[in-house]
């Protein structure tokens, strides 16, 4: 997989009949990565347009369901498109043993799909690791600038490192908390993964129940122009390779800033 650049988006247009007009715009702007939603993998024909629909941006599954997507579901689509294009994010191990279920599908993706073009949505250091032996990086969610810094030193300097962040333009702190807290925050820290990440970054459990401020504002992008981009860059600073910002937060015409701003 070619290095990633230090901006990628991810649009909720980007999951509907506008995709490929969508991504042509993004791809023009000089967005490196372009992040679909994989879900259960009904998701693949809308990706595989987006990467016929442009011509040299990468295009990655944000995230594919190992437990919901037939891995040979995955292996035909990556075979279908030109080489380079299609990033195979993967994760979705919510089983009792999501290591093993995970490390099974790689398994069975081993000769379609090669590490360089897979990343993990991985958390734990067990996690991280495994992105580390058996794909290009990981792809993170939730996360604060010190988790990045210690993800990095799991997945040592060769590998990459895109972050997904939350990202809301309101310099009203409570108008921009309640938006990030609307985004479906409390479904996923429900989810044990995320809850026993946000426990291993400090976050006490009344914190993640109640959503506490303190847990928004380390997780999350919030305010002005410059404000933002000097979040965004704390997030680059600390090791990340990528910030993937969700561009349904912000302006339209923060769009080609934001790429000036982080090239």
């Amino acid at each position: 997989m070619t290095k990633l650049g230090p901006l990628g988006a991810t649009h909720s247009a980007l999951d509907t009949d506008a995709a490929v007009a969508t991504a042509a715009e993004l791809e023009e702007l000089g967005y490196a990565t372009l992040w679909l939603a994989g879900g259960q993998g009904d998701n693949l024909p809308r990706i595989a347009e987006v990467v016929r629909g442009t011509s040299r941006i990468q295009v990655a599954s944000g995230i594919l369901s190992v437990d919901r997507v037939p891995s040979a579901s995955v292996a035909s689509a990556y075979a279908d498109l030109p080489a380079g294009r299609f990033v195979v994010g993967l994760g979705g191990a919510h089983g009792p043993r999501p290591l093993a279920a995970l490390n099974d599908y790689l398994d069975e993706i081993e000769e379609a799909v090669p590490p360089s073009a897979r990343i993990l949505s991985a958390l734990g250091p067990r996690m991280l690791e495994l992105a580390r032996d058996r794909a290009s990086g990981a792809y993170p969610y939730l996360v604060t600038t010190d988790y990045i810094a210690s993800a990095r030193e799991i997945l040592g300097a060769g590998k990459q490192l895109a972050v997904l962040l939350n990202v809301v333009a309101e310099t009203d702190a409570a108008a921009a908390r309640e938006a990030i807290r609307g985004s479906g925050l409390s479904f996923l820290t429900g989810m044990p993964a995320y809850a026993a990440n946000l426990r291993r970054m400090g976050f006490t459990d009344p914190d993640i129940t109640d959503l506490s401020d303190r847990l928004v504002d380390a997780v999350a992008v919030w305010g002005g122009f410059d404000t933002v981009v000097a979040r965004l860059r704390e997030y680059l600073a600390a090791g990340a390779d990528q910030v993937v910002v969700r561009l349904d937060g912000v302006p339209r015409e923060w769009w080609p800033e934001l790429v000036k701003a982080l090239a």
